[in-house]
């Protein structure tokens, strides 16, 4: 593949491409960065420019649960509502040992632009507890999730504030969640939160929506620099729901699916791998590797030869380090900020094109919005529906962050960046400052 030359950022720049913190660069600091560096190709009044670095609201919430073993333990949690200028705010809810009010503001941040991105009437909000969720047996998850809706009911409702799932929860989670609010209020709200189980209003085709926006996204990009998808490599590292999703639907596509991975490592076929026949860790953990005649390591995934590769896992899989060795053309980013800022520089220096997170995983905050409106309207779609109505989604948020990038001349970062900060801008000024 031949791409064209691209100065992206998963932050964006910094002055010194070749030095990298030994810290890795906090959500927030990144959201920042992202929006002074989008704020820089616009004619924006630079007050709200400063609103925007700071988020309207964060909760925390302490939560005392019982374990199973009669013991009481008190886990802390969060909610950060940055901006609701578009709508109410959206966003999801983790369960993670790391979780931290300024992860939460920097996650929350990156919900504003993603929503904007696609031109959804939401804005971004984030939160979660810190825990480490697999030392919770399903009936302590259950009690610890029931008492955090009621600390958090006030702020949350589905005109104001509707979560989703995030890392370590799931549909069941959401469910309990809506339980736990409706009780509280009198009646069933399945609308404050989406992500559900489609018995109680959760949509069809939710859960893989992440990764099928990856797939339709690196199809656009693919044809976009006049490469067939059919005979195109990719690599991707994650075999979770969004990775497995992307390289699924890519292969049922006609691309050649040539590596795949879990944390114990990567199968690896050059001759491509079947990955209907491989199981996602929602279907089997951790059995990539029980599958694969070759393993590599994550690592070696990384940098393969291929033309695409789709870092689907964690954050910050390439940086400073790793940079100089990825070998792909165009590098889709199915991850929330697997890219650093000095591995972006070093990507844009090697002409390497970058898609960004806030576009290609969109997909996931888009079907919530359809669930939202089944949800408000008491009417369910069929899965054929959602799948075309994302595909309408996705094509028009392609196109205009495709339009920013030729007619700026900018990366495709920045392009989506733009995108998202002028229409946030715009709504910030029909609506004023109050009073």
């Amino acid at each position: 593949m031949t791409m064209a030359s691209e100065s992206t950022t998963n932050s964006d720049k910094m002055e010194n491409s070749t030095v990298e913190s030994a810290e890795p660069e906090s959500a927030l600091e990144t959201a920042r960065r992202q929006l002074h560096h989008a704020a820089d190709h616009l004619d924006i009044d630079q007050h709200i420019i400063e609103r925007l670095k700071h988020p309207k609201k964060v909760h925390e919430v302490t939560l005392p649960i019982e374990r199973e073993d009669g013991t009481v333990d008190v886990f802390t949690g969060y909610r950060a509502q940055h901006d609701s200028v578009r709508g109410p705010y959206k966003g999801g809810l983790r369960y993670h040992p790391d979780v931290t009010r300024d992860e939460c503001v920097g996650l929350g941040m990156w919900m504003t632009w993603k929503c904007a991105v696609m031109d959804l009437p939401f804005g971004g909000a984030k939160g979660g507890v810190a825990v480490n969720p697999k030392e919770l047996s399903t009936k302590e998850k259950e009690r610890l999730t029931r008492r955090f809706a009621q600390e958090i009911r006030d702020v949350i409702g589905p005109n104001r504030d509707i979560p989703a799932p995030d890392m370590g929860t799931d549909p069941q989670t959401m469910a309990w969640l809506m339980d736990a609010y409706s009780m509280q209020e009198g009646e069933t709200t399945p609308g404050v939160v989406t992500g559900k189980p489609p018995v109680v209003g959760g949509s069809e085709g939710r859960e893989e929506a992440p990764g099928r926006s990856v797939a339709i996204i690196t199809r656009q990009a693919c044809e976009y620099y006049d490469n067939d998808l059919e005979g195109t490599t990719i690599a991707v590292q994650g075999y979770g729901s969004v990775g497995a999703n992307a390289a699924r639907l890519l292969d049922k596509w006609g691309a050649t699916v040539v590596a795949i991975s879990d944390v114990n490592g990567a199968m690896y076929d050059l001759g491509g791998i079947d990955t209907a026949v491989v199981p996602s860790h929602d279907e089997e953990p951790e059995a990539v590797t029980e599958y694969a005649d070759t393993v590599i390591s994550n690592d070696e995934l990384l940098t393969l030869n291929v033309d695409v590769l789709i870092p689907a896992a964690l954050g910050n899989v390439i940086t400073s380090e790793n940079a100089n060795e990825i070998a792909a053309d165009l590098v889709v980013e199915g991850a929330n900020g697997p890219t650093t800022s000095t591995a972006s520089t070093i990507l844009a220096d090697r002409d390497v094109a970058v898609i960004p997170d806030i576009l290609a995983n969109a997909g996931g905050v888009t079907v919530s919005y359809f669930e939202w409106l089944q949800d408000i309207n008491r009417r369910s779609w069929s899965l054929e529906r959602v799948n075309n109505e994302l595909e309408t989604e996705m094509q028009a948020a392609w196109d205009a962050v495709r339009a920013e990038f030729e007619e700026q001349d900018v990366t495709w970062r920045d392009a989506a960046y733009i995108v998202a900060l002028s229409r946030i801008a715009e709504a910030h000024e029909a609506r004023g400052l109050w009073p």
